[in-house]
C-alpha cells in the first residue's frame, strides 16, 4: 500500500492511505542501520509504501520505504549534534512566525532558516505576528526588518493571530498547498492555525511572563486537511538551528543578494570574507547588503554557533 505521512512521534506514524483511510504504521528496523543519520528517518509529508499486518485486535501498518522527496526541510539536532532532524517533506510553502519580543526571534535565526529553505527548494514567507501588540517602538523595529526582507525579495506579512488580521492573506497565499507553519514556541503558530481553521481546535499556551519564552503546545509535527484543499504542517517549536551538509564555499548561493553579486567578485571562489575586489564587502558599505545579513552570513562560513541558539530551553 502507499500512502502520506500525516503524524510522527518518532516511533509511532500515521499514514492516510491513498484511498483515504488512516493506519498507524511503524518502520522496519533496517531503516535505522542503512545510514540515514536522522533523528526521525520518517517525516511528516513523506510518501511511503507499507504492509498491513495484525497486531492483536488491531491493524497496522510497517513501512518499508520512503519515497523519492521533492524537498524537505532539515536542521542540526541539537541534543544529538551528529545527526539531523527532518522537520518535514514535499512542502509547497513554508511559512516563518516572527515576533521581536515575548518571544524575540533573533535575524540569525530567520538568515539560518531561510538559508535551510533556499538550499532544499522550500519557498518561504515571514509572518510578522503579534501586530496587534506592539507598542510604536517595536512597530518601527518591525517595519524596518520587513523591509529589509522585502528588498531581499522575501514576502512579508505583518499579522495578528489573535485578532485575526491579514490572515485572509495567508489564507489566499495557502491555496491548494502543503503548507508548514514554523517558529519558536509562543509565537502564535497554534493560534494562527485555529484562526485559520477553527475546526482543528489546536492547543495553544501564553507566553511565559517570567522568561519571556513561549510554553511549548505543539510535540509533534502534525498535517491536516483543509475543506480549502490546502494542508497545514504544525511544528513544535524550534529554538536551535543548525545547518546540515553545507559547504562554507555554497552557504553564499543561499542568501539571495549575495548570489546576485557574486559574479562581480573579483574572484570566482571569493568567500566575502578578506578577498580584495569583492562586490559584497563594496555593496556592504554602501548598504546594498545588510549588516545582520551578513553577520549571519559570516557566522555560518565560519562555524561560529554552528548550532544557533536563542538561550532559551531547547524543545527538539
Amino acid at each position: 500500500m502507499q500512502g502520506t505521512v500525516y503524524k510522527s512521534t518518532g516511533s509511532w506514524y500515521r499514514v492516510k492511505s491513498t484511498d483515504g483511510t488512516f493506519y498507524n504504521c511503524r518502520i522496519k528496523g533496517r531503516f535505522r542501520i542503512e545510514g540515514i543519520r536522522s533523528t526521525n528517518p520518517v517525516a511528516v509529508g513523506d510518501e511511503v509504501k507499507f504492509n498491513l499486518q495484525k497486531d492483536g485486535d488491531e491493524t497496522v501498518g510497517q513501512i518499508y520505504e520512503i519515497l523519492e522527496r521533492r524537498n524537505y526541510l532539515v536542521r542540526k539536532s541539537v541534543k544529538l549534534s551528529k545527526q539531523l532532524h527532518i522537520i518535514a517533506a514535499n512542502v509547497d510553502l513554508v511559512f516563518l512566525l516572527v515576533t521581536l519580543e515575548n518571544p524575540r526571534t533573533y535575524p540569525e535565526f530567520i538568515d539560518r532558516f531561510l538559508a535551510t529553505a533556499e538550499a532544499y527548494r522550500v519557498p518561504a514567507i515571514l509572518l510578522f505576528n503579534k501586530v496587534d501588540a506592539m507598542d510604536e517602538h517595536l512597530k518601527d523595529e518591525t517595519k524596518y526588518m520587513a523591509a529589509l526582507y522585502r528588498d531581499i525579495g522575501y514576502t512579508c506579512i505583518g499579522i495578528s493571530a489573535t485578532t485575526g488580521r491579514n490572515v485572509d492573506q495567508v489564507i489566499e497565499q495557502m491555496k491548494g498547498k502543503t503548507c508548514m507553519f514554523a517558529g519558536h514556541s509562543g509565537i502564535g503558530k497554534s493560534t494562527l492555525i485555529n484562526r485559520i481553521a477553527p475546526d482543528l481546535d489546536l492547543k495553544t499556551a501564553k507566553t511565559s511572563e517570567q522568561h519571556k519564552q513561549g510554553q511549548h503546545t505543539t510535540t509533534f509535527a502534525e498535517m491536516y486537511d483543509l475543506p480549502s484543499g490546502a494542508r497545514i504542517i504544525d511544528t513544535p517549536g524550534i529554538k536551535g538551528f543548525g545547518l546540515v551538509n553545507m559547504e562554507k564555499e555554497e552557504i553564499g548561493d543561499y542568501f539571495p543578494e549575495l548570489f546576485e553579486l557574486k559574479s562581480e567578485c573579483r574572484f570566482n571562489n571569493c568567500l566575502h570574507l578578506d578577498e580584495p575586489g569583492c562586490a559584497v564587502k563594496q555593496a556592504l558599505e554602501t548598504g546594498e547588503v545588510a549588516l545582520s545579513r551578513y553577520k549571519s552570513y559570516v557566522q555560518m562560513v565560519t562555524g561560529e554557533e554552528d548550532v544557533y541558539r536563542t538561550g532559551m530551553k531547547e524543545d527538539v
